[in-house]
């Protein structure tokens, strides 16, 4: 039986907290950054919590 691969897509945009949740970078902060209040921006800047339905779809495609 081979090695199971990981996906890369994922594995670039997918990080694992040493508690074992799944953290991504938050979206929407690649450009229209005028517009955004700063609270907005400060907000979308930090790292989220994938939701615990999206994380176990994820946790396959990491190989865990």
């Amino acid at each position: 039986m081979p090695k199971m691969k990981t996906n890369s897509a994922a594995k670039k945009r997918i990080r694992v907290t040493g508690t074992g949740k799944l953290m991504q970078a938050g979206s929407a902060m690649r450009h229209n950054l005028e517009h955004k209040s700063a609270r907005k921006r400060r907000n979308l800047s930090h790292d989220q919590v994938l939701p615990t339905a999206q994380s176990k779809s994820m946790r396959k495609l990491l190989g865990r």
